[in-house]
């Protein structure tokens, strides 16, 4: 059953990476995947993707150990960021405000139930694009670049969880998500979850951490127009020497056509096109796999690869 808060988070804004070397992560991000870099404070690095209506996309900040950050959501409308943060502090997890956002008003804080931090918003910095970027049709935020993996948005972000159940029902009840496919395991836990805050078919996934650590990122994943830019890239990435870990080749969970890669900090990337795959039901209902069915691999035969379930960040 859809919760009454959905809707109330608009969409994942932006998040931030750690990284161990924040120049090559953001030559990475600027000279493979075509975003563009807007600005600098207090040791991070602001990256923007063409056609992100707000101000940056990611935040690269440099640490010992690559890792997430704060993942920012906005709200869509003043009401529904009061409502949700009644639900945080009702849940014990709120952490204040924070005025000194680049290109936000003020930022809610907030950690889920497994320790990701977090920060809920609405004021926001539109995106003005330069005059040497200003884009030939006003209704996208930036030219086309042409270049690399051409990377339009940032699509999803999937985190390692050492309890999924309590963190589920947290971005359920509390944050207002939708679950939209999950896998199980033969003893009936939930042990992956995929969900929704608008139409897309999944914004925040949790995946049960094989470590029992809590905190820590699985990947961050950025959506390509087509299928063909994932299959460009993956040739952009083999001559620049990046470590290509799995694919191209298409979920069945979700049916999204993907490319993993790990960025020069060490974090998981993903480069994704889930085509024109919309959740439209009101009543959608969850659909569930079970690990029989997940072991037969992904849709057209490719085996996930053993590092895709050992390969977290931070490393332990």
């Amino acid at each position: 059953m859809q919760s009454e808060a959905f809707r109330d988070i608009a969409h994942v804004g932006s998040v931030e990476l750690f990284t161990p070397v924040p120049e090559r992560t953001r030559d990475f991000f600027v000279d493979l995947m075509a975003l563009k870099e807007v600005h600098r404070e207090g040791g991070s690095i602001y990256l923007h993707s063409w056609d992100d209506y707000e101000a940056y996309t990611i935040k690269i900040t440099a640490r010992e150990s690559a890792g997430v950050g704060r993942t920012y959501l906005r709200t869509s409308s003043p009401q529904a960021l009061e409502r949700r943060i009644a639900a945080i502090e009702a849940a014990g997890l709120g952490g204040g405000w924070s005025e000194k956002e680049f290109g936000l008003g003020p930022v809610y804080l907030f950690t889920d139930p497994d320790g990701h931090d977090m920060g809920l918003y609405y004021e926001t910095e539109r995106y003005v694009a330069p005059a040497e970027h200003r884009p030939s049709l006003k209704n996208q935020a930036s030219a086309f670049p042409g270049r690399g993996a051409n990377v339009r948005r940032l699509d999803h972000v999937n985190y390692l969880a050492a309890d999924v159940p309590s963190v589920s029902s947290f971005v359920a009840d509390v944050l207002g998500a939708r679950a939209t496919e999950r896998i199980v395991t033969d003893a009936g836990e939930t042990a992956a979850i995929w969900y929704s805050v608008s139409d897309k078919s999944y914004d925040l996934v949790y995946t049960s951490d094989w470590l029992g650590a809590r905190g820590r990122l699985h990947h961050v994943a950025f959506a390509t127009d087509t299928r063909e830019d994932i299959l460009r890239a993956a040739d952009v990435f083999l001559e620049a020497g990046v470590h290509i870990e799995t694919g191209p080749h298409k979920h069945a969970i979700q049916q999204t056509f993907f490319l993993y890669v790990w960025e020069p900090g060490g974090n998981r990337i993903e480069l994704c096109n889930a085509g024109a795959r919309l959740v439209l039901a009101p009543d959608w209902e969850v659909v569930t796999w079970t690990q029989a069915e997940r072991a037969k691999g992904q849709a057209w035969g490719l085996k996930t690869i053993e590092s895709f379930h050992t390969h977290g960040t931070p490393v332990i």
